[in-house]
């Protein structure tokens, strides 16, 4: 079966699963309290960042992985809010988001797809974004592990990060 014919199969029984899902949801009580939980707001956010990624594998799209990560990190975020009621967090909270793409990337390149360049590409994101979140976050006061210094620590450990990377792809393309 070509890829075409694959994605419609596929296609195809995710409606009728939906559907059922839905038919089931509206007839059956038991059905409706057990799977409560799991449709409400954030947790389906969880929820359809694993089916996007589900359907990436079912189709063989491994660039599917990247939405379906931002979508179940953004759930993540709104979970956290939610339980600890924190909503202030999203002023610093925001600065993951790269770094879901980067887990995404690096779940592409697991998965077959441009393998080295998307590993490089997706670590590369998850460190910025770490970065940038620990940088906001003791900015904005969400993290207070490093004290008055955390700005500066960060700072000065993002520059020997970005050194670092600079001199190693000099020196590995000097070698070529």
């Amino acid at each position: 079966m070509n890829k075409q014919g694959r994605s419609q199969l596929a296609l195809g029984v995710i409606l009728i699963l939906l559907g059922a899902w839905f038919l089931l949801d509206r007839t059956v009580p038991a059905f409706h309290t057990f799977f409560e939980k799991y449709s409400e707001w954030p947790m389906n956010m969880l929820l359809i960042g694993a089916g996007i990624f589900i359907v990436g594998l079912v189709l063989g799209s491994p660039g599917l992985s990247v939405p379906a990560a931002i979508v179940a990190g953004l759930g993540g975020i709104f979970y956290y809010q939610e339980t600890t009621g924190n909503y202030d967090s999203w002023s610093y909270m925001w600065a993951l988001i790269p770094g879901f793409v980067g887990v995404g990337t690096v779940l592409q390149g697991l998965l077959g797809e441009n393998t080295a360049q998307n590993l490089k590409r997706g670590l590369n994101m998850m460190v910025i974004s770490a970065v940038l979140f620990l940088v906001f976050s003791s900015f904005l006061g969400g993290w207070e592990l490093l004290g008055n210094f955390g700005p500066a620590i960060l700072l000065i450990l993002l520059g020997l990060w970005v050194l670092g990377s600079g001199l190693y792809r000099s020196f590995r393309n000097k070698g070529e």
